[in-house]
């Protein structure tokens, strides 16, 4: 990519992570579906590099139903092995597992609140916490909102939803806005 912006170090990598950041990280979700997409691969890039769950993004589509939460709530031991074979994405039991768990537990949330953007939302009050950074070190890997989160989900259920994976997971969908004050794409 050859242009002449600004842009946060982490995503200097490729092509790939400069997309990413210039299209997505950071923007604002409210769509259900997607947000349950983001949930699904933050939990599978825990221990990981996100660059590598990036590249088996459309693998992971593929294998968890277009990250529809009902479809994969019915996944079965089966399925499991199927999944457990694929090459394609992260073939980690408890990860897989935990998807699966993670697509019921998600489904209550809906039932209660009335969507999952308004239940995940409630944790920055509706709006995107904006942080302001002028190095990637200043950046922190979890915040007090993420810890609030994090132990909420895991009383209602949630595997894999430690505060490290809530704060990326409010990174990605835009509830925490953690682009460098001199990137392009800070306050877009």
């Amino acid at each position: 990519m050859k242009d002449n912006k600004k842009r946060c170090a982490w995503c200097l990598k490729d092509e790939l992570y400069m997309n990413y950041h210039d299209e997505e990280w950071g923007t604002p979700i409210h769509e259900d579906e997607k947000l349950f997409e983001f949930l699904v691969l933050e939990s599978f890039q825990a221990g990981l590099s996100w660059h590598l769950v990036l590249k088996k993004r459309a693998n992971f589509c593929k294998a968890f139903a277009n990250f529809d939460p009902l479809k994969v709530s019915k996944f079965n031991d089966k399925k499991v092995e199927l999944l457990l074979n694929d090459a394609g994405i992260i073939r980690n039991r408890m990860k897989i597992e935990a998807a699966i768990n993670n697509a019921k537990c998600f489904l209550e949330i809906k039932k209660e609140f009335g969507s999952f953007d308004t239940y995940c939302w409630s944790f920055v009050g509706g709006k995107t916490i904006q942080n302001h950074y002028k190095d990637l070190d200043e950046m922190p890997a979890t915040s007090k909102e993420s810890d609030t989160m994090s132990k909420d989900m895991g009383n209602r259920g949630f595997k894999f939803r430690g505060t490290t994976i809530c704060y990326a997971f409010m990174q990605a969908v835009g509830m925490v806005d953690d682009h460098m004050d001199t990137c392009w794409r800070k306050n877009k």
